[in-house]
């Protein structure tokens, strides 16, 4: 088989949901592995990888198009579908569209994102949700919204399965954290190429080892949560933060731990509260930002007046104990390491 003739997985983005894009723009921050790399093939074993991401991509209008289209008429051996921004519900919208991808070539009308997904999903090697909109429909999903807007595993159904027998897979995030998208991209085409098993998901739907933690078992604050030292104010460098309105404790997210680029930065190790922009109840359940999480009151004060005092106390003994040199670290003629030296 000549170069040429080596099989291609297209990666179909579609942007046409209820978004702001900011996940697309994340992920061009992405550096473990980034986008280039994959595309480039830097990563050995990868296979030939076409992008077709209305973000960056040189190809526009039908050209464009064009791929999409292949893969809705059954064109595409191989492709996985991405899909970004939140689904509106078109069936109450007979007067009109909420959002659309593209022109219908006979009609001159835009084809809706619902429409798309009933065309390619069924079709794709695997569908990834990127971005919390995509995954649990997130802040167009608020209640009172008129969009009657959801996540893909509300409009596909939470035990949808690909042509290859693969769960919708989400990646939420507001946005997505880079890395986490590009490794998950990385994991499916390792899994499509046969050189790794199936993904492993948790029963939201996200990687288990990117979600199997919390905010707060990943931060570099929480041993200041378990010495009682919560901060009241913003813009500390020290203290906890889940007296200002931290929901680390409880949100499956590994950004404390991974950092938001190389490393770098993430909600609470940069000062900022966790508002929970990874769960499945964001941002109705964890409203209003900035307040005491239930339950957060009682846990502080027991730590804070009781817990946090003992072990604060008990450290300092500790503290006074090791922060001195050992006490035959000495000049002198006398051996008081206790070693029983054999010479006289």
């Amino acid at each position: 088989m000549t170069p040429s003739e080596e099989p291609v997985i297209h990666v179909l983005w579609i942007n046409a949901g209820m978004s702001c894009d900011g996940d697309s723009v994340s992920l061009t921050n992405a550096t473990l592995p980034s986008v280039e790399d994959i595309a480039m093939r830097a990563i050995p074993g990868l296979p030939k990888v076409d992008f077709h991401w209305p973000l960056v991509d040189y190809r526009v209008g039908d050209e464009f198009m064009e791929w999409f289209f292949k893969a809705g008429r059954g064109e595409l051996e191989q492709f996985v579908l991405i899909v970004e921004g939140s689904i509106a519900n078109e069936e109450i919208k007979s007067e009109g569209y909420w959002t659309g991808f593209g022109s219908n070539p006979e009609t001159g009308q835009p084809i809706t994102l619902t429409e798309w997904i009933d065309r390619l999903a069924p079709k794709a090697l695997a569908v990834v949700a990127a971005g919390t909109c995509a995954t649990y429909g997130g802040i167009h999903a608020m209640e009172g919204n008129p969009t009657g807007s959801m996540g893909l595993p509300d409009y596909l159904g939470w035990n949808w399965k690909s042509s290859r027998g693969i769960p919708i897979v989400c990646v939420p995030g507001c946005p997505v954290q880079p890395d986490n998208m590009s490794e998950t991209l990385l994991y499916l085409l390792q899994q499509l190429t046969g050189q790794a098993p199936m993904i492993p998901l948790d029963d939201k739907l996200r990687p288990t080892w990117l979600f199997g933690e919390t905010v707060h078992e990943g931060c570099d604050r929480a041993g200041y949560y378990e010495q009682g030292d919560f901060t009241q104010i913003y813009g500390t460098n020290r203290k906890c933060l889940v007296k200002i309105g931290c929901w680390g404790p409880v949100v499956h997210c590994n950004v404390t731990r991974r950092g938001w680029m190389d490393g770098i930065g993430g909600c609470p190790n940069v000062g900022g509260i966790c508002i929970a922009c990874t769960m499945p109840g964001f941002p109705d359940k964890f409203m209003p930002f900035m307040d005491e999480p239930p339950g957060s009151k009682l846990s502080t004060e027991i730590t804070g007046h009781f817990y946090g005092p003992l072990i604060r106390g008990l450290r300092g003994i500790t503290l006074d104990h090791v922060d001195k040199e050992p006490k035959w670290r000495h000049r002198g003629r006398d051996l008081t390491t206790g070693y029983n030296r054999p010479w006289a």
